[in-house]
């Protein structure tokens, strides 16, 4: 994620080369994918190709050029993630990839599993402070990981390729995600506090961490468990078996529990769908699909083998999938446009630039001839707790996919509709973004400040094509073209599409 320069009439430069992209037909981009989990954490270095297409630009490449190490998230006490040992790590790759900091242009670092609850989840987010202005960083919960794990795995592309519903499991540490993919999207996620590192053990079978859930599925089976006290390969064992268990139950819709207590960490699924496919996905999958025989200390061989033995449960056919462990978004890619100064709506100037906006795209029924506000609330409600967006404290840019006439009633319906969806943002003060991809971002502003009284800064563009997984920048206004720069930053995820679905354009509408 590169900062912006105006310079010549508008053009937008990448600041670390200096390169036009109104000028130039290809551009290369430097991405660093960053994940940092409970369990492990790893980097990847891609090169990402842009192509002009007409008046577009468009991802036509993206090669990944180094994998690091998997490291085992260090620990310097039982709640502190050892950013010490985390930031020697990084240099470490950073240096085995002939990488400069400083010549990344763009690229995505993100916290997953119990790393996002950890005390010091900031300050390993402050080891990325030199490329801070390039990086998106997200603090992936639970609904967000599910989702990006589901991408990331592959299983929604093969819910296209197949014509087929995809159950993707990812087992990883301390948590699995459970995602079922349909049509090219996730239609249905829960979270279960099922993992392999939940009890980890040495050498000589003395528990050296112990996570809370693990202590609770050691406590059904009558194990005592405690860090420094011996668990047995038969105790292991057990707990595997009742791991998998837990995690299969809740697969089939149901809601398990250990020690009284339960273990889902969503919703569970409705269990409405039938599943045609299943695919693995995170470090357990490594032993599942037999990519992985080594022990680390963990219940992860023992819990494969025991998933193993239970898919037939689900009476779907066991695909592999495009990742394992890895299977988390690892590169971050760039576009950008100028935005009509005709359909946009600013007020007050002072509240761009903005940057790092995460975009939603929910479902909104703007078709009919009337528009239900209640509707297009709960829609933006229900998008947001699904990217776990609820309690950030960020703005949040809604794309709007107008359809039909903009009559005052429609319009007052929308944007009624809107504010309540966003009532948690616009409460903490922070303005209302809206993006769309037709021409009336200017009435839309109009009629929320005019009309309905919005006292929240105002920001609407149009001229987009947005989805999730996108983080925008609006730039100030461009000195005489009444337009603003907008840079459009979509997550990747790694051979998760068939050929031709990675292109992704952007439609640029001069500015006048």
């Amino acid at each position: 994620m590169t900062t912006l320069e105006e310079q010549g009439g508008g053009r937008i430069f990448f600041s670390s080369t200096g390169r036009s992209l109104v000028e130039e037909d290809e551009i290369v981009v430097l991405s660093v994918g960053v994940d940092i989990g409970s369990s492990t954490s790893h980097l990847v270095f891609s090169r990402i190709v842009l192509e002009r297409l007409d008046s577009r630009y468009v991802v036509s490449a993206r090669e990944t050029f180094y994998q690091s190490d998997i490291l085992l998230t260090p620990y310097s006490a039982a709640e502190d993630i050892d950013a010490q040992a985390l930031s020697a790590f990084i240099a470490r790759q950073y240096q085995d990839a002939n990488v400069d900091p400083d010549e990344i242009d763009t690229g995505a670092l993100i916290l997953t599993g119990v790393a996002v609850r950890r005390r010091n989840a900031r300050k390993i987010g402050e080891l990325f402070a030199r490329q801070a202005g390039k990086m998106v960083a997200v603090s992936a919960g639970d609904s967000l990981e599910t989702v990006m794990a589901a991408h990331g795995s592959g299983a929604v592309a093969r819910s296209i390729r197949d014509k087929a519903t995809v159950m993707n499991i990812d087992v990883g540490g301390g948590t699995s995600k459970i995602a079922i993919c349909c049509d090219g999207r996730v239609s249905d996620l829960t979270a279960v506090d099922v993992g392999a590192r939940l009890v980890c053990v040495d050498a000589h079978g003395q528990v050296v961490r112990l996570e809370e859930a693990g202590r609770r599925f050691g406590t059904e089976l009558g194990l005592d468990l405690e860090v420094g006290r011996r668990l047995s390969p038969e105790g292991g064992s057990h707990l595997a078996a009742l791991l998998a268990d837990k995690l299969f139950e809740a697969a089939m819709g149901g809601s398990p529990c250990v020690s009284g207590g339960g273990l889902l960490r969503l919703d569970p699924l409705t269990g409405s769908t039938s599943i045609d496919q299943v695919t693995f996905s995170g470090g357990v999958a490594e032993y599942i699909y037999g990519r992985e025989a080594q022990s680390y200390g963990d219940l992860g061989a023992a819990l494969a083998h025991e998933i193993r033995a239970r898919i037939p449960r689900l009476g779907a056919k066991l695909e592999r999938g495009n990742e394992g462990i890895r299977a988390t978004v690892i590169g971050a890619s760039q576009y950008t446009t100028q935005v009509s100064g005709s359909t946009i709506f600013v007020s007050p100037f002072e509240a761009l630039p903005l940057r790092n906006v995460p975009v939603i795209a929910p479902a909104l029924a703007l078709d009919a001839e009337e528009i239900d506000a209640t509707a297009i609330a709960g829609a933006i409600g229900r998008m947001l707790r699904r990217l776990d967006l609820i309690d950030i404290d960020t703005p949040v840019a809604l794309f709007v996919p107008w359809r039909g006439s903009a009559t005052f009633q429609r319009l007052e319906n929308f944007c009624r509709g809107v504010i309540a969806g966003l009532a948690g943002v616009l409460a903490r003060g922070h303005p209302l973004v809206l993006a769309g991809d037709g021409d009336v971002g200017g009435l839309m502003g109009i009629h929320l400040r005019e009309e309905l009284g919005l006292s929240n800064p105002i920001i609407s563009v149009d001229g987009l094509e947005l989805k999730e997984f996108d983080y925008i920048d609006i730039g100030t206004m461009l000195p005489n073209s009444g337009a603003v720069p907008v840079v459009i930053k979509s997550l990747i995820f790694p051979a998760s599409a068939p050929p031709g679905m990675e292109w992704r354009a952007i439609q640029p509408v001069p500015a006048i």
